[in-house]
C-alpha cells in the first residue's frame, strides 16, 4: 500500500509515503513499547513539558500544517488554520484537566475491627495504544486522543488515513521536534509516533501483545470490523463513527439564528464532518420561516479554491466520495425528495458539490436512513416537539443533537428523550478539549476528551489500604 494524495480542487497527485514493510512494523513496535515502558513512569512534569513542545511546534509549523489540509483535502485555509489553532490551545489546556482527571479518587475510609481502611481509585496507564485516524481533521482528531493518552502514560501509534500523507509527515515532525526539546533535557521522548501502516496489516498490530487497546474514527463498517478483531484479543475499544445528527427546530425558537447556525452547522468542512447537522427536523408553524431563510443561507455561501480566504465550502477531500453523495442525493429524489438548491456536482476541475437542499424527504429515502457526508440537508416538517424527538430517533445514528427552544421544559423533554451522546440548546454541536465527545448506536463506543477522555486507556485500579495498629509488645 501506498499513501497517496490527489488535490481535489485541481485533481493534481500530491505527495506519496510507502507503508511500512514487516521489519519496520517490528522495529516501530519495540520502539515504542520500549519508550512507553520508560514513559509510564516518568513525571507528569515531564509528559507536561512534551506537550507544551508539542504546542509549541504546531505554532511555528501552523502556516505549512494548514496548507497541507488544503491541498490534501480541500479544506478551506481559514478552517485549515484554525484546525492547527484548535490542537495548539489543546496542548495548552490538557495538562490542567490531567491533573484533575488522573488524581486519585477517595472512596471511603472506614474503622473496621482491625484498625482503619482507606479505599480509592488510581489511574494508570493501559499501554500502548494505536490510534486509526481518519482524513477530515487529520490533526484534530489524532490529537484529542493522543495528548491525553500520553499525559495518562500511555504510548501511541497513530495510523493516518490514505489520502493526507503529507499532512501525517508534518504531524510526525511536530512529535520529533517536541521530542527534541525533551532530549535538551536529558528527558526521555514520549512514545507517540505516525504509523505509517497498510490497511492490511491492522489486524496483526491490533492482535500484538505490545499494543493494549485501539481506537478508531471512521464508518461504522470499519468500526464494526475493528471492535471485532480486538474483542478476540480482549482489547479496549475506543469507536468514533459515524453521524447523522439531527437539528431540531421548536415553535418558539429563534428562527433566523437557528436557520444561520443551521448553514454554517451544515456544512463545516463542505459537510464532511461526524458531528455536521445533517437532519433539520422543524415544527410546522415555523417551517417555512426557516426554510426560507435556511435556503437563503446555504446559498449565499462561497464556494472555491480552498487557498482563498473567501471560501466558505471547498471540494469535497476525493471523487468517490462526491460521487457517493451525488448517489445519495438522485436516490433521495427518486424516492420522492423535494430539490430546493443545489444537487448537482460543479463542473469542471474538482470535486465541488454545492450547497444542497432536500425537502418532503420520505422515511425510507437514503437522506433519512444514512449519512450524507457533503454539504446536503435534508429538511423535515413535524406537527410538534413530540414528533421531532420521534424523527430524530429514527437514526441508526446517535452522536448529537442540536435543540432550538426557549422554552425549559421543552429543553429538558428533548435531552432526556434524545438518544445520542451530546446535546447542545440554541447552538449547533462541536468537540471542545474540556467536554466528553462521543456517541452511542452507530455512532460507536466510548468517549474522547474531557475528564473521561483521560481515563479512557486507563487502568482504574481500585487500593484498598488497611493500617493495623501495632501489636502490643
Amino acid at each position: 500500500m501506498t499513501f497517496c494524495a490527489v488535490n481535489p480542487a485541481t485533481g493534481e497527485p500530491g505527495t506519496q509515503h510507502d507503508a511500512l514493510d514487516a521489519a519496520g512494523r517490528e522495529q516501530l513496535l519495540a520502539r515504542v513499547h520500549r519508550e512507553q515502558q520508560q514513559w509510564r513512569h516518568e513525571a507528569p512534569l515531564t509528559r507536561e513539558r512534551f506537550t507544551a513542545a508539542l504546542g509549541a511546534a504546531l505554532t511555528t509549523h501552523r502556516e505549512t500544517l494548514a496548507a497541507a489540509l488544503a491541498r490534501e483535502m480541500g479544506k478551506p485555509i481559514s478552517a485549515a488554520r484554525a484546525e492547527v489553532d484548535k490542537c495548539v490551545q489543546l496542548c495548552a489546556e490538557a495538562p490542567t484537566m490531567s491533573r484533575d482527571a488522573l488524581a486519585s479518587v477517595p472512596l471511603a475510609f472506614d474503622v473496621t475491627p482491625n484498625g482503619t481502611a482507606r479505599t480509592e481509585v488510581r489511574y494508570h496507564a493501559l499501554g500502548t495504544v494505536l490510534a486509526i485516524m481518519p482524513w477530515n481533521f487529520p490533526y484534530w482528531q489524532a490529537l484529542r486522543f493522543a495528548v491525553p493518552a500520553l499525559l495518562a502514560g500511555n504510548g501511541v501509534l497513530i495510523k493516518p488515513a490514505g489520502i493526507v500523507p503529507e499532512s501525517g509527515r508534518l504531524l510526525q515532525q511536530c512529535l520529533s521536534d517536541a521530542n527534541a526539546e525533551l532530549a535538551a533535557h536529558t528527558l526521555p521522548p514520549a512514545p507517540c509516533h505516525v504509523a505509517w501502516l497498510a490497511v492490511e496489516a491492522i489486524d496483526d498490530i491490533i492482535a500484538d501483545r505490545r499494543i493494549a487497546g485501539v481506537t478508531l474514527t471512521g464508518s461504522d463498517r470499519a468500526g464494526r470490523h475493528v471492535a471485532a478483531v480486538a474483542g478476540r484479543h480482549l482489547k479496549k475499544v475506543v469507536l468514533e463513527l459515524g453521524g447523522s445528527d439531527p437539528f431540531l427546530v421548536l415553535p418558539d425558537a429563534d428562527v433566523a439564528a437557528a436557520a444561520a447556525t443551521a448553514a454554517t452547522a451544515r456544512t463545516v468542512n463542505a459537510g464532511q464532518s461526524c458531528i455536521a447537522a445533517k437532519r433539520f427536523i422543524v415544527c410546522e408553524s415555523v417551517f417555512d420561516q426557516f426554510l426560507t431563510h435556511f435556503t437563503a443561507a446555504m446559498r449565499a455561501l462561497r464556494v472555491g479554491d480552498p487557498f482563498s480566504t473567501d471560501t466558505q465550502v471547498g471540494p469535497l477531500a476525493t471523487a468517490a466520495g462526491r460521487d457517493a453523495l451525488h448517489a445519495q442525493v438522485i436516490a433521495s429524489v427518486r424516492a420522492g425528495a423535494r430539490l430546493m438548491l443545489g444537487g448537482a456536482p460543479q463542473p469542471g476541475l474538482g470535486n465541488f458539490y454545492p450547497p444542497t437542499v432536500l425537502v418532503e424527504v420520505p422515511d425510507h429515502a437514503p437522506a433519512a436512513r444514512e449519512e450524507l457526508f457533503g454539504p446536503v440537508a435534508a429538511v423535515f416538517r413535524v406537527s410538534d416537539s413530540e414528533e421531532a424527538i420521534t424523527v430524530a430517533n429514527r437514526s441508526p445514528f446517535g452522536l448529537g443533537a442540536s435543540v432550538w427552544t426557549q422554552n425549559v421544559l421543552d429543553a429538558e423533554r428533548c435531552i432526556a428523550a434524545l438518544d445520542v451522546g451530546m446535546i447542545t440548546v440554541n447552538d449547533m454541536v462541536v468537540s471542545d478539549a474540556r467536554f466528553p465527545f462521543g456517541g452511542v448506536k452507530d455512532s460507536g463506543m466510548g468517549r474522547e476528551l474531557g475528564p473521561h477522555g483521560f481515563r479512557e486507556f486507563t487502568n482504574p485500579q481500585t487500593v484498598r489500604w488497611v493500617h493495623r495498629p501495632a501489636a502490643p509488645r
